[in-house]
Protein backbone atom coordinates (compact mmCIF):
# COMPACT_ATOMS: atom_id res chain seq x y z
CA UNK A 1 0.00 0.00 0.00
CA UNK A 2 1.72 3.24 -1.38
CA UNK A 3 0.77 6.10 0.70
CA UNK A 4 0.79 9.76 0.24
CA UNK A 5 -1.01 12.32 2.39
CA UNK A 6 -4.37 9.95 3.01
CA UNK A 7 -4.31 10.50 6.86
CA UNK A 8 -8.40 10.96 5.68
CA UNK A 9 -8.60 7.26 4.21
CA UNK A 10 -5.72 5.13 4.85
CA UNK A 11 -7.38 3.61 8.23
CA UNK A 12 -10.50 2.59 6.64
CA UNK A 13 -8.61 0.78 3.70
CA UNK A 14 -6.20 -0.80 6.40
CA UNK A 15 -9.19 -1.78 8.37
CA UNK A 16 -10.65 -3.67 5.38
CA UNK A 17 -7.59 -5.71 4.79
CA UNK A 18 -7.01 -6.80 8.30
CA UNK A 19 -10.99 -8.16 8.40
CA UNK A 20 -9.54 -10.52 6.24
CA UNK A 21 -6.72 -12.37 8.31
CA UNK A 22 -9.07 -15.67 8.73
CA UNK A 23 -8.47 -16.21 4.85
CA UNK A 24 -4.37 -16.00 4.83
CA UNK A 25 -1.89 -14.82 6.83
CA UNK A 26 -1.43 -11.48 6.03
CA UNK A 27 1.52 -9.31 6.00
CA UNK A 28 0.38 -5.75 5.24
CA UNK A 29 3.45 -3.90 4.13
CA UNK A 30 2.66 0.44 3.86
CA UNK A 31 4.76 2.56 1.90
CA UNK A 32 4.44 6.45 3.22
CA UNK A 33 5.91 8.01 0.17
CA UNK A 34 6.98 11.35 2.31
CA UNK A 35 3.37 12.82 3.84
CA UNK A 36 3.05 16.29 5.16
CA UNK A 37 -0.02 15.19 7.17
CA UNK A 38 -0.82 12.36 9.66
CA UNK A 39 -0.80 9.41 7.12
CA UNK A 40 2.10 7.48 9.38
CA UNK A 41 0.48 8.53 12.82
CA UNK A 42 -2.84 6.86 11.16
CA UNK A 43 -0.82 3.80 10.24
CA UNK A 44 0.73 3.32 13.41
CA UNK A 45 -2.67 4.01 15.26
CA UNK A 46 -3.99 0.53 13.59
CA UNK A 47 -0.58 -1.18 14.17
CA UNK A 48 -1.22 -1.05 17.62
CA UNK A 49 -3.37 -3.36 17.33
CA UNK A 50 -2.38 -5.56 13.91
CA UNK A 51 1.15 -6.27 14.31
CA UNK A 52 0.63 -7.54 10.85
CA UNK A 53 0.60 -4.48 9.62
CA UNK A 54 4.52 -2.80 9.09
CA UNK A 55 5.09 0.91 8.19
CA UNK A 56 8.33 1.89 6.10
CA UNK A 57 8.83 5.92 5.26
CA UNK A 58 10.93 7.30 2.45
CA UNK A 59 10.94 10.89 1.21
CA UNK A 60 8.67 11.54 -1.62
CA UNK A 61 9.59 9.70 -4.81
CA UNK A 62 6.78 9.04 -6.21
CA UNK A 63 3.98 6.14 -6.53
CA UNK A 64 5.86 4.08 -9.06
CA UNK A 65 9.39 3.82 -6.42
CA UNK A 66 6.78 2.99 -3.30
CA UNK A 67 5.16 -0.11 -4.92
CA UNK A 68 8.83 -0.66 -5.57
CA UNK A 69 10.02 -0.40 -2.72
CA UNK A 70 7.11 -2.54 -0.76
CA UNK A 71 8.03 -5.47 -3.32
CA UNK A 72 11.72 -5.17 -1.63
CA UNK A 73 9.92 -6.05 1.69
CA UNK A 74 8.03 -8.48 0.51
CA UNK A 75 9.11 -11.63 3.28
CA UNK A 76 10.63 -14.93 1.63
CA UNK A 77 7.64 -17.07 2.23
CA UNK A 78 5.17 -14.96 0.87
CA UNK A 79 3.51 -17.26 -2.03
CA UNK A 80 0.50 -14.28 -3.14
CA UNK A 81 0.76 -10.61 -4.06
CA UNK A 82 -2.04 -7.57 -4.15
CA UNK A 83 -2.03 -4.14 -3.98
CA UNK A 84 -4.76 -1.92 -2.52
CA UNK A 85 -4.61 1.68 -2.50
CA UNK A 86 -4.69 4.11 0.28
CA UNK A 87 -8.12 5.05 -0.18
CA UNK A 88 -9.69 2.48 -1.46
CA UNK A 89 -11.49 -0.83 0.10
CA UNK A 90 -10.91 -4.26 -0.28
CA UNK A 91 -14.29 -6.27 0.22
CA UNK A 92 -14.56 -8.97 3.12
CA UNK A 93 -14.07 -12.54 2.06
CA UNK A 94 -11.85 -11.39 -1.12
CA UNK A 95 -9.19 -13.27 -0.29
CA UNK A 96 -10.80 -15.89 0.48
CA UNK A 97 -12.67 -16.74 -2.60
CA UNK A 98 -10.02 -15.66 -4.91
CA UNK A 99 -7.16 -17.91 -3.23
CA UNK A 100 -9.93 -20.60 -3.10
CA UNK A 101 -9.41 -20.33 -7.00
CA UNK A 102 -5.38 -21.27 -6.31
CA UNK A 103 -5.86 -23.95 -4.64
CA UNK A 104 -8.03 -25.39 -6.97
CA UNK A 105 -5.74 -25.14 -9.98
CA UNK A 106 -2.27 -25.33 -8.70
CA UNK A 107 -0.77 -23.64 -11.89
CA UNK A 108 -2.84 -20.53 -11.44
CA UNK A 109 -0.95 -17.46 -11.77
CA UNK A 110 -3.61 -14.14 -11.80
CA UNK A 111 -7.19 -13.50 -10.50
CA UNK A 112 -8.72 -10.27 -12.18
CA UNK A 113 -11.33 -9.63 -10.55
CA UNK A 114 -14.32 -6.48 -10.97
CA UNK A 115 -14.11 -3.27 -9.27
CA UNK A 116 -17.10 -0.79 -8.14
CA UNK A 117 -16.33 3.05 -7.99
CA UNK A 118 -18.09 4.63 -5.67
CA UNK A 119 -18.36 8.63 -5.03
CA UNK A 120 -19.68 8.28 -1.23
CA UNK A 121 -18.48 5.09 1.27
CA UNK A 122 -19.16 4.73 4.62
CA UNK A 123 -15.84 4.56 6.58
CA UNK A 124 -17.31 2.44 9.51
CA UNK A 125 -19.71 -0.24 7.34
CA UNK A 126 -16.89 0.07 4.63
CA UNK A 127 -19.67 -0.25 2.15
CA UNK A 128 -20.90 2.73 -0.56
CA UNK A 129 -23.44 4.56 1.00
CA UNK A 130 -27.37 4.43 0.10
CA UNK A 131 -27.00 7.79 -2.17
CA UNK A 132 -23.32 6.84 -3.76
CA UNK A 133 -22.81 6.98 -7.48
CA UNK A 134 -21.56 4.06 -8.50
CA UNK A 135 -20.12 1.98 -11.77
CA UNK A 136 -18.52 -1.76 -11.54
CA UNK A 137 -16.61 -2.45 -14.49
CA UNK A 138 -12.80 -4.73 -15.27
CA UNK A 139 -10.81 -1.68 -15.14
CA UNK A 140 -7.17 -0.92 -15.31
CA UNK A 141 -6.51 -2.23 -11.33
CA UNK A 142 -3.57 -3.48 -10.13
CA UNK A 143 -5.92 -3.69 -7.11
CA UNK A 144 -8.51 -6.14 -7.93
CA UNK A 145 -5.76 -8.64 -9.34
CA UNK A 146 -4.30 -11.25 -6.79
CA UNK A 147 -0.70 -12.35 -8.11
CA UNK A 148 1.45 -15.19 -7.55
CA UNK A 149 4.53 -14.53 -5.82
CA UNK A 150 6.52 -16.43 -9.22
CA UNK A 151 4.49 -14.01 -11.54
CA UNK A 152 5.60 -11.12 -9.58
CA UNK A 153 8.74 -12.11 -10.01
CA UNK A 154 8.99 -13.32 -13.56
CA UNK A 155 7.22 -9.58 -14.18
CA UNK A 156 9.63 -7.86 -11.93
CA UNK A 157 9.49 -3.90 -11.01
CA UNK A 158 7.63 -1.19 -11.78
CA UNK A 159 8.66 1.30 -14.69
CA UNK A 160 10.02 4.21 -12.09
CA UNK A 161 9.61 6.93 -15.20
CA UNK A 162 6.24 6.76 -14.73
CA UNK A 163 4.29 9.36 -12.49
CA UNK A 164 0.98 7.84 -13.41
CA UNK A 165 0.35 4.73 -14.86
CA UNK A 166 2.43 2.90 -13.79
CA UNK A 167 0.02 -0.18 -12.94
CA UNK A 168 -1.38 0.22 -16.36
CA UNK A 169 2.36 -0.28 -17.65
CA UNK A 170 2.54 -3.31 -15.02
CA UNK A 171 -0.88 -5.09 -15.64
CA UNK A 172 0.22 -4.64 -19.98
CA UNK A 173 3.57 -6.30 -19.36
CA UNK A 174 1.47 -8.95 -16.59
CA UNK A 175 -0.74 -10.12 -19.61
CA UNK A 176 1.33 -10.03 -22.54
CA UNK A 177 3.76 -12.26 -20.38
CA UNK A 178 0.80 -15.08 -21.21
CA UNK A 179 0.30 -16.06 -17.47
CA UNK A 180 -2.66 -18.42 -16.72
CA UNK A 181 -5.64 -16.31 -15.50
CA UNK A 182 -9.20 -16.38 -14.27
CA UNK A 183 -11.10 -13.08 -14.98
CA UNK A 184 -13.60 -13.22 -12.10
CA UNK A 185 -16.88 -11.97 -12.16
CA UNK A 186 -16.97 -10.75 -8.32
CA UNK A 187 -16.36 -7.31 -7.23
CA UNK A 188 -12.47 -7.09 -5.30
CA UNK A 189 -12.53 -3.60 -4.15
CA UNK A 190 -14.73 -0.25 -3.70
CA UNK A 191 -12.63 2.40 -5.65
CA UNK A 192 -13.01 5.68 -3.82
CA UNK A 193 -13.83 8.58 -6.89
CA UNK A 194 -12.86 12.06 -4.26
CA UNK A 195 -11.17 15.18 -5.56
CA UNK A 196 -7.63 14.29 -4.01
CA UNK A 197 -7.55 11.60 -6.49
CA UNK A 198 -4.36 10.90 -7.91
CA UNK A 199 -5.95 9.78 -11.64
CA UNK A 200 -8.30 13.23 -11.23
CA UNK A 201 -4.95 15.13 -13.08
CA UNK A 202 -6.48 14.36 -15.83
CA UNK A 203 -4.29 15.90 -18.94
CA UNK A 204 -0.95 13.71 -17.41
CA UNK A 205 -3.12 10.66 -16.42
CA UNK A 206 -4.17 10.54 -20.28
CA UNK A 207 -0.51 11.23 -21.60
CA UNK A 208 0.91 8.38 -19.07
CA UNK A 209 -1.82 6.35 -19.85
CA UNK A 210 -1.11 6.75 -24.03
CA UNK A 211 2.66 5.83 -22.87
CA UNK A 212 1.96 3.01 -21.39
CA UNK A 213 -0.09 1.64 -24.12
CA UNK A 214 2.67 2.92 -26.80
CA UNK A 215 5.54 0.98 -25.00
CA UNK A 216 3.38 -2.32 -25.26
CA UNK A 217 3.03 -1.95 -28.59
CA UNK A 218 6.39 -1.12 -29.26
CA UNK A 219 7.47 -4.44 -27.00
CA UNK A 220 5.39 -6.83 -29.02
CA UNK A 221 6.34 -5.70 -32.58
CA UNK A 222 9.89 -6.16 -30.94
CA UNK A 223 9.29 -9.86 -29.83
CA UNK A 224 6.28 -11.28 -31.85
CA UNK A 225 6.39 -14.39 -28.72
CA UNK A 226 4.27 -12.01 -26.50
CA UNK A 227 0.54 -11.97 -26.01
CA UNK A 228 -1.92 -9.19 -27.22
CA UNK A 229 -4.04 -8.02 -24.47
CA UNK A 230 -7.57 -7.88 -25.50
CA UNK A 231 -11.13 -8.61 -23.30
CA UNK A 232 -8.95 -7.28 -20.38
CA UNK A 233 -11.23 -4.32 -19.90
CA UNK A 234 -14.63 -3.86 -20.13
CA UNK A 235 -17.52 -1.80 -18.57
CA UNK A 236 -19.86 -4.54 -16.50
CA UNK A 237 -22.63 -1.78 -15.31
CA UNK A 238 -24.20 1.02 -17.14
CA UNK A 239 -21.96 4.49 -15.78
CA UNK A 240 -24.24 6.95 -13.49
CA UNK A 241 -21.73 9.93 -13.50
CA UNK A 242 -19.92 10.90 -16.37
CA UNK A 243 -16.36 10.03 -15.32
CA UNK A 244 -14.40 12.05 -17.25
Amino acid sequence: MPVFNRERYVVPALRSLVRQHDAADLDIIVIDDGSSDGSAEAVRFVMREHPCIRLFQQRNLGVARARNAGLRQLPADAGFVSFLDSDDISLAGRFKADLARFEADPGLELTYSLMTMADRIDDERLEPTPDSRTMTLRGISLTTALFSRALVERIGFFDEEFEQAEDTDYLLRVFESGPTYELLDSVAVYYRRHTDNLTGEHASRVRNHLRAIHKSMRRRRADPSLSAVRGIFELKSPPEWQMM
